[in-house]
């Protein structure tokens, strides 16, 4: 079976660990029974061992007890970017070898479910686990809407950026998360509504921002030169702009001119936000 699975963003400013935003960025797997483990893997992530420790390996085991299965992986979404490539990865492996549920299987390694839901579902989602379970709703996304993706060239392990996060939260930090929630997803749904403090977040971007020194500047430019807001794309380093369509390629341009002016290596990508979540190919 084949499949096709969209990347993914978490978080989106102030929603951590519960809002994900599918991407039009694509990674397909197709797997078949086979007498032995064989993966073969192109484009993004092809540099990883095709051996019994590669992720498709494991999840294989997990769900069928053995890997002997034919694994061929073609990627277009970055790995360690913040961009959900290995929930796409748990998810595509899943579901091309026939798990039954695939989203579970993703959820579980994941240890949280917004990336996997995402991706799953597609467009802008809430997810959270309630008593074992999964529980996702879908919120409807402005179709002007375009995303900007900064995607610079090193890699941001999620150990180290959850690592940065402190025990514990201000009543007020707390606050400010949650008022900016509901007016963040209204805005979504409705681009004349969005301003770039909806954005704001106090639980997770400040306490990483040792990890990207960059990423302060380059959200600054993204709003400067025409989004509508910017954040951190899951635990980084990519960074998100949301934008008009009108302006997407412009904006691009210049925030492209600006990373290369403070010699930050990354690459500058418009992206449609996916509406259709995974697909079953054959």
């Amino acid at each position: 079976m084949r499949v096709r699975v969209p990347a993914s963003s978490a978080n989106i400013g102030p929603g951590f660990d519960s809002l994900g935003l599918a991407l039009d960025l694509w990674m397909e797997v197709a797997v078949h029974p086979a007498s032995s483990l064989e993966i073969r893997s192109v484009g993004q992530g092809s540099e990883v061992g095709p051996d019994r420790t590669h992720l498709a390996a494991q999840i294989l085991r997990q769900i069928h007890g053995h890997d002997n299965f034919s694994v061929d992986i073609s990627s277009a979404i970055p790995m360690g970017r913040g961009l959900g490539s290995s929930a796409s990865l748990v998810l595509g492996v899943a579901a091309a070898s026939g798990a039954k549920d695939p989203l579970g299987v993703a959820v579980e390694y994941d240890g949280h479910p917004e990336n996997a839901a995402a991706s799953f579902y597609g467009g802008l989602v809430a997810a959270a686990m309630f008593e074992g379970s999964t529980i996702v709703r879908s919120f409807p996304v402005d179709d002007d809407l375009r995303v900007i993706a900064v995607v610079p060239e090193f890699q941001l392990s999620t150990e180290l950026a959850r690592a940065a996060l402190p025990p514990l939260y201000s009543r007020a930090d707390v606050i400010h998360n949650l008022s900016r929630v509901p007016l963040l997803l209204a805005g979504l749904a409705d681009a004349s509504q969005l301003q770039a403090d909806m954005f704001s977040d106090r639980i997770h971007q400040p306490h990483r921002s040792a990890l990207h020194p960059f990423a302060q500047q380059v959200m600054q430019r993204l709003v400067q030169y025409g989004c509508l807001g910017a954040c951190w794309s899951g635990a980084g380093p990519t960074l998100l702009g949301v934008v008009q369509s009108g302006r997407a390629d412009q904006v691009a341009h210049e925030v492209a001119n600006f990373c290369q002016s403070i010699e930050l290596a990354a690459t500058v990508d418009v992206l449609s936000i996916n509406r259709v979540g995974i697909e079953y190919l054959d």
